[in-house]
């Protein structure tokens, strides 16, 4: 038997809007080198100035996961050559990082865990490599300096995961906390959030760690989660086969579900880190946590566990509705009015299903949390039905109107007048003798059939107990 041991370093990008050491804008899209200058050029005489908000986003995202922010950190160059790097180095954080320690609590299958973080440092981003043409003798190769410069911060994990599903929720985790806190946007399409996954296995029980594979660049938490299931299981058939898992650095395609080797790492790169001679320390001092500190918002699991505490609502729910702080202001909004447990189905029903259906945010949805409040008030007043008020809320969510509005001016309200009722109740008595037989012989199941017949009779606007009671009074 066999177990996986599994680290994630994750790079973010930090929402600014101007590059890390320049005025430059980050804005994704723009024109191919649109958005340069001397300083992320790299050109001679240019010296780079720190964003003082990119240092304030990336202490938020230290403290909402418990690291322990240096007092000083230290940035250096990290020489390399790649031409999508125009100044042979990147400008990073190396022996003195901005944060160390911290982690992240998981459940995964029923079972909690907590996994460590090493660090937390800050860097620049490098440029964009642009492939076209094939075969290869007629390929070419454009560079984007655009993204050169844009503020990233590195969060790298101990190597505590043991299976791709642990690790993926990892991910998952820690994208929710940074979009929840804006420290960064979390687009993975656009390249805001890249996760690189180490990855060894060994013989379970056994202390010493095999040889690591590098999965790199990977933008999805399905794609880490099947890339790393089919390393591990190409790494296992290799030990079981007597041979040796090569050191290096490898790539999911997720076209044939594999991963291919990009280049060996049987030598650990030497990139001659060395103190960045333009930049002087970080301090950071007490008074400037304390500040940060008090602009960060309640966090996801604590306004999880106070939704549970304060409005009476299942955990499953609470997870549902602190999937993003929009979300929860949202529920927290109509919860004020009605129900907390009916605002709580609708939102969770309703709302995000049309939402998922029409590829929205929550911030797009045209329907407020007083409109929705309104038309679960009509329906725990019996003014409407249940079913009715799916229709009513489509009708809202399309025109904007109003539930009462609505429902006045489509005659929409639920029928609650006895007699009427019990008109409707007899005609189907009436045109359903065999199954009026049936449940009069025992047969119960046959009544669910009788009640909907009503409702249909009623075109849904019987109310439903009403219906019920007056169907039982006249079978039996």
């Amino acid at each position: 038997m066999y177990e996986s041991v599994i680290g994630l370093e994750i790079h973010a990008q930090l929402a600014t809007q101007t590059k890390i050491f320049c005025g430059c804008r980050t804005a994704f899209g723009a024109p191919p080198n649109s958005q340069v200058c001397p300083v992320c050029l790299g050109l001679p005489g240019a010296l780079p100035v720190l964003n003082r908000r990119a240092v304030d986003l990336a202490i938020k995202a230290a403290l909402a996961l418990g690291c322990d922010v240096q007092p000083g950190s230290i940035f250096a160059r990290k020489n390399y050559f790649y031409p999508d790097l125009p100044k042979g180095y990147q400008i990073s954080q190396y022996e003195r990082p901005l944060a160390l320690g911290g982690g992240l609590d998981l459940t995964v299958d029923g079972s909690s865990k907590h996994v460590r973080l090493t660090r937390i440092h800050m860097e620049e981003d490098a440029g964009k490599s642009l492939h076209e043409g094939f075969p290869d003798s007629d390929r070419r190769t454009y560079i984007d300096y655009n993204r050169s410069g844009v503020p990233l911060i590195e969060i790298v994990s101990e190597p505590d995961m043991r299976s791709a599903a642990e690790a993926a929720e990892f991910f998952s985790r820690l994208r929710a906390i940074l979009v929840w806190l804006d420290v960064s946007d979390g687009n993975m399409e656009e390249g805001s959030l890249r996760c690189d996954a180490n990855v060894s296995v060994r013989p379970t029980g056994q202390s010493a760690l095999g040889t690591k594979a590098e999965v790199k660049n990977v933008n999805s938490f399905r794609y880490l989660e099947k890339a790393l299931e089919y390393e591990i299981e190409r790494q296992i058939e290799i030990v079981e086969g007597g041979g040796r898992v090569a050191q290096e650095t490898r790539l999911w395609d997720s076209s044939s579900g594999r991963t291919f080797s990009m280049r060996s790492k049987e030598e650990a790169h030497d990139y001659r880190y060395f103190p960045e001679p333009d930049l002087p320390p970080l301090v950071v001092d007490e008074a400037r946590i304390a500040r940060v500190r008090a602009t960060m918002p309640e966090l996801p699991e604590a306004r999880s566990r106070r939704f549970v505490e304060q409005y009476a609502i299942p955990a499953y729910d609470a997870g549902v509705l602190t999937q993003s702080s929009a979300l929860a202001d949202y529920f927290e909004a109509t919860a004020a009015k009605v129900n907390p447990k009916a605002a709580s189905n609708w939102i969770m029903g309703e709302v995000l299903r049309t939402m998922k259906e029409r590829g929205q945010e929550i911030d797009q949805v045209p329907l407020g949390p007083d409109a929705l409040a309104g038309l679960i008030a009509l329906i725990d007043k019996g003014t409407i039905s249940h079913s009715v008020g799916k229709d009513v809320f489509a009708t809202m969510y399309d025109s904007g109107r109003a539930a009462d509005e609505i429902v006045a001016a489509e005659g929409l309200a639920q029928i609650g007048d006895e007699s009427q009722l019990l008109a409707i109740v007899r005609d189907v008595v009436g045109r359903h003798a065999e199954a009026v037989t049936q449940y009069r012989a025992g047969k119960q199941q046959t009544f669910g059939f009788l009640v909907g017949q009503v409702m249909k009779g009623s075109k849904g606007k019987a109310n439903p107990k009403l219906a019920s009671d007056l169907l039982k009074r006249e079978l039996g």
